[in-house]
């Protein structure tokens, strides 16, 4: 049975970096990041880019869980309302699989400080924080197992996972 694992949250909060970890943890492990599907210049996020995103999105999943040389499939985008997630996987055979699904959260001063040296690294842009604070409340009302980042690493919030994921 393959695993495909959900992780969300807020922008700053450590999707990717967690998403990694885990890779390094699971066997046989593909990794999508959604933000991949949008990277474009410019950025334009309209009706038709949304669709033109989730539709690329399912189509690198659908090809994951078919290829028999993968276990285990993350996939990581923000996905700041649960029916982003529910579309997403509606439109995936996930017969044979087990779905998990993460929320990463973590407190805004520590998502502030983040986003703020994110900032000062030049890997966001400036408005960052007014963008990124007001979903953070977003993913404790989503149906999925959340995993406090504050004062964890991405490798120690990755072991939360493989835990769950693998129990033995």
């Amino acid at each position: 049975m393959k695993n495909l694992i959900f992780i969300n949250g807020t922008m700053g909060v450590g999707k990717t970096k967690t998403s990694r970890e885990l890779q390094k943890l699971l066997p046989r492990c593909a990794f999508l990041d959604g933000d991949w599907c949008w990277d474009m210049s410019p950025f334009t996020v309209t009706d038709e880019t949304k669709a033109m995103v989730e539709d690329n999105i399912c189509h690198v999943l659908s090809n994951f869980l078919k290829c028999s040389e993968f276990d285990n499939i993350i996939f990581c985008w923000v996905m700041h309302q649960q029916a982003i997630m529910d579309s997403l996987l509606s439109r995936l055979d996930t017969c044979g699989s087990k779905v998990y699904r993460f929320s990463l959260i973590c407190s805004e001063e520590a998502l502030k400080q983040r986003l703020h040296n994110d900032v000062v690294n030049g890997v966001r842009d400036s408005d960052a924080i007014a963008r990124s604070l007001p979903r953070l409340g977003n993913y404790l009302e989503m149906d999925t197992e959340k995993i406090d980042t504050t004062g964890i690493s991405p490798k120690q919030a990755a072991q939360v996972m493989l835990r769950i994921i693998s129990p033995e």
